[in-house]
């Protein structure tokens, strides 16, 4: 079985078998797919306490976790993990049963195929970046005063912001061509950010399209797929009949068989 949810943010509660009690029929072979913000790998000083007791949390659950990046991730830390090929695609093994499915791949899992492109541009920095040079050396300072000046929506570079939560055009370009590879056409789409035309359904029209939401309207209008799964927009809501917005809601992918 497969099955997908959306952003955890590094609290992985609702994979526990008090929320998740489907667990109990599932075996190494199955899967728990979140569509980014995963947030396992985040502290920019290395592994922390609370990550490797999530890690050993999660090898204890009897399914493979796998992941799509989204714009709460450590970049530095996740993209200098060595990249090894699994079924069909390229993954970082953040451990022997947490799996970072990598941009622009097509993996083929249970008989099903997956288009798979994370990343997407924050929401949440319209105060600034602090950056860890010059004048904002001592960054915490820098943001103590932001805060007492009321600039609140702003990120660390390095500490809790990259520039490579938005793919490259290169990562599109590669995505694009692995596609047409497949003869543009797979079971499911995995992203982040959401296609521009779901993008406008989202938050009472309170989103706009950018580049990369463009840039997956071209790809929803020249793949065929069955089913589109997103996260970023921290709602559970279907945005089009094959494509759906999700947070909490944690769904068998359809297709993918039973246990057993």
């Amino acid at each position: 079985m497969i099955f997908v949810t959306g952003d955890t943010h590094g609290d992985f509660s609702r994979l526990s078998p008090e929320e998740f009690p489907r667990q109990k029929e599932l075996s190494r072979e199955d899967y728990v797919i979140i569509c980014g913000d995963c947030g396992l790998i985040w502290d920019w000083r290395g592994e922390t306490i609370d990550e490797i007791c999530w890690k050993k949390w999660l090898e204890a659950r009897p399914f493979t976790l796998l992941f799509i990046d989204g714009n709460h991730e450590n970049f530095d830390r996740l993209n200098a993990m060595p990249a090894e090929e699994w079924h069909g695609g390229l993954i970082h093994r953040v451990s022997d049963h947490v799996l970072h499915l990598m941009r622009g791949q097509i993996f083929s899992i249970d008989g099903l195929s997956f288009f798979t492109l994370g990343g997407a541009a924050s929401h949440d920095i319209g105060d600034g970046i602090i950056n860890l040079d010059g004048e904002d050396l001592h960054w915490r300072n820098t943001a103590k005063r932001w805060s007492w000046e009321g600039r609140t929506e702003f990120r660390v570079n390095h500490v809790s912001w990259w520039k490579e939560e938005v793919p490259g055009e290169d990562e599109i370009e590669r995505g694009a061509a692995a596609l047409a590879a497949h003869g543009n056409a797979v079971d499911c789409i995995l992203t982040h950010e959401a296609p521009a035309s779901d993008v406008t359904l989202l938050g009472g029209g309170g989103f706009r399209p950018d580049h990369l939401s463009m840039r997956l309207e071209d790809i929803k209008s020249t793949v065929s797929f069955r089913q589109w799964y997103f996260g970023h927009y921290h709602v559970d809501a279907s945005t089009d009949v094959n494509c759906r917005c999700l947070w909490h809601d944690l769904l068998q992918v359809p297709g993918s068989p039973d246990a057993g």
